[in-house]
C-alpha cells in the first residue's frame, strides 16, 4: 500500500495565525491554492484557512479582511494524516470531517497536504464516486 507522504504535495507553505486575511488571500493568488496550513515558526499545524473561510466568516459579516486574522478563525483542534499512514486513513478522516485536503505532519511538523485528488488517483474507479459523495454531504 502507498502511504500517504508518496502521495502528498511537499513543500506546503503555511501562514502565520497574525497575518490579515488579505494576506492569507494574496498568498494563496500567488501559490495557486485555495487553502492554506497555519503555523508557528517551528511549522507545527495550528490550524487550515480556506478561501471559502475568508468569504464566509468575514467578508459575508461585513468583516475587513485587512484587519481580520487568519488565527481568528483558527478554530478547534486540525485534522492532519501522518506521513506514514495510507490513503484509506486519509480518506475516512476526509470524509468523517467533510474535508477536501488533510495536511501532513512527520515528527510534529507539516511536511505536505493531499488532497481528495491526490487520494482518487489510488482508489478504484467505483470508489472515487462515494468519497466524494461522503465528502460533500451537507
Amino acid at each position: 500500500m502507498t502511504s500517504i507522504k508518496d502521495l502528498m504535495t511537499p513543500g506546503v507553505q503555511c501562514v502565520a495565525a497574525d497575518t490579515t486575511l488579505q494576506g492569507a488571500a494574496q498568498q494563496m493568488r500567488e501559490l495557486n491554492v485555495g487553502a492554506l496550513p497555519i503555523c508557528g515558526n517551528d511549522d507545527r499545524l495550528a490550524g487550515m484557512i480556506t478561501d471559502r473561510d475568508i468569504v464566509t466568516q468575514c467578508i459575508a459579516d461585513g468583516g475587513d479582511p485587512s484587519t481580520v486574522t487568519v488565527g481568528s478563525l483558527a478554530k478547534g483542534t486540525p485534522i492532519w494524516v501522518d506521513a506514514g499512514g495510507t490513503a484509506e486513513e486519509a480518506l475516512e478522516l476526509m470524509s468523517t470531517n467533510q474535508i477536501r485536503r488533510l495536511p501532513v505532519i512527520e515528527d510534529k511538523r507539516i511536511v505536505g497536504i493531499v488532497s481528495q485528488a491526490d487520494l482518487a488517483l489510488e482508489l478504484a474507479p467505483g470508489d472515487v464516486g462515494n468519497v466524494v459523495r461522503d465528502i460533500s454531504k451537507a
